[in-house]
């Protein structure tokens, strides 16, 4: 009675905590994005070539796929304390990033980017299991809170370019390693796991074997790719391909490109937390299936209107937006459901660095897509990611172990 009536009091406050882990993730995940927002003055102050140029970006992606997999190879997240593991590795992305102001060479400005992903693969997947331990009910919802949190930081760089005038380079970089460490902070002082913690488990390599033979699994980290492939592309180059049909369109110089580019990503936090709300509603693999269709609708159709007009150009952008993101939550909940309770860390940490590994081909192939064929068609190539991803939603939702997904709503 006295473990229920625990339970019950810890469970009160998990809206509070869920803020408490979503601004602690948030504020170090700006790190990811504080070069992108940067890159002409950097580009400027070192000469740098356009492919060196798309490396400030690429760096932190292979280093956070590298970090996650390694993290996953040793069971991290599954050892050692969540919000220690965070706060450590916040206060490395601070460092890294800082790095920024003082690298004496493009090898070690672009070494220092690598280091900042890595650290970041230390706090993104283990906030989503310390979210995790504070829901069993509605944690599709909080998932998708935190991915909003999230989300919102990988807009914030538009924002910033929008109003780059108003701003020194060295200013962003400074402001986003303190928030990088107030994160972390913030972490240490307040965050604390939940009253449904996962079971702990000790290091053996045999736990990614055992994860691998898990069909159910296998199918959500499948339709998890299918949405990574689209994700990072699209996010990557949706501010040039709206400068690129901006004649048509009618927008007005770089900043106006740069706000509707914002409002395109940042609408993907409504999405995050729709998606959440419909996952708990009915049936996680439902709505990532539904989100995954009318994205990849999106890719097909947006090339049609790319020459205006505006407004329905806008419409179809932000309704991408929206769905591109807005069923990332609920491959993450997915693993916390059908995985061995021992092996959750291992199993975030494996799905999250195979996905971003995975956009390392789809961010080129739309570059190549945009030189053979024009930015028109570009995004042609991101529209099979999410039709996949479909197929492996209504293959798992048809097998038994789908039962163990959102109370058995699947």
């Amino acid at each position: 009675m006295a473990i229920d009536n625990a339970i019950a009091a810890s469970a009160g406050r998990r809206w509070s905590m869920l803020i408490v882990i979503a601004v602690g993730a948030f504020l170090p995940m700006t790190t990811w994005f504080s070069a992108t927002a940067i890159s002409p003055q950097l580009t400027q102050l070192w000469g740098l070539s356009l492919a060196q140029g798309a490396w400030l970006t690429g760096a932190v992606q292979i280093g956070f796929a590298s970090g996650a997999l390694a993290s996953s190879m040793a069971g991290l997240l599954d050892i050692v304390s969540l919000r220690r593991v965070i706060c450590a590795s916040a206060l490395i992305a601070a460092a890294a990033n800082i790095c920024l102001l003082f690298a004496p060479s493009v090898e070690l400005l672009l070494a220092a980017r690598f280091m900042t992903g890595m650290a970041l693969a230390g706090v993104y997947p283990p906030a989503l299991k310390l979210v995790s331990t504070w829901f069993s009910r509605g944690r599709g919802t909080a998932l998708g809170v935190l991915l909003a949190a999230l989300t919102l930081g990988s807009a914030f760089p538009h924002l910033v370019s929008a109003r780059a005038a108003e701003f020194a380079w060295q200013d962003v970089i400074v402001a986003t390693s303190l928030a990088a460490t107030a994160g972390a902070v913030l972490i240490l002082c307040l965050g604390e796991e939940g009253p449904y913690p996962f079971a702990r488990s000790t290091f053996d390599r045999r736990h990614i074997r055992t994860l691998l033979r898990n069909r159910a699994l296998m199918l959500a980290n499948l339709g998890y790719l299918g949405h990574m492939w689209e994700l990072y592309a699209m996010w990557g180059w949706i501010l040039a391909y709206i400068r690129a049909g901006s004649p048509g369109l009618g927008i007005s110089g770089p900043s106006a490109a740069s706000l509707l580019a914002f409002f395109v990503v940042a609408s993907g936090g409504i999405g995050s937390i729709a998606g959440g709300i419909m996952a708990d509603r009915i049936g996680r693999t439902a709505t990532a299936a539904a989100m995954m269709a009318v994205s990849g609708l999106c890719a097909l159709t947006i090339g049609l209107i790319f020459g205006g007009p505006l407004w329905l150009f806008a419409v179809v952008a932000i309704l991408w937006g929206t769905t591109v993101i807005g069923d990332s939550a609920q491959f993450s909940a997915m693993v916390t459901e059908l995985s061995d309770q021992r092996y959750v860390g291992t199993a975030l940490s494996l799905q999250l660095s195979l996905g971003i590994a995975l956009t390392f081909c789809s961010i080129h192939l739309v570059s190549f897509m945009a030189e053979v064929l024009g930015w028109r068609w570009s995004f042609l190539i991101l529209s099979p990611g999410p039709f996949l991803g479909v197929t492996a939603m209504v293959a798992l939702r048809k097998m038994p172990a789908a039962k163990q997904i959102a109370h058995g709503l699947r």
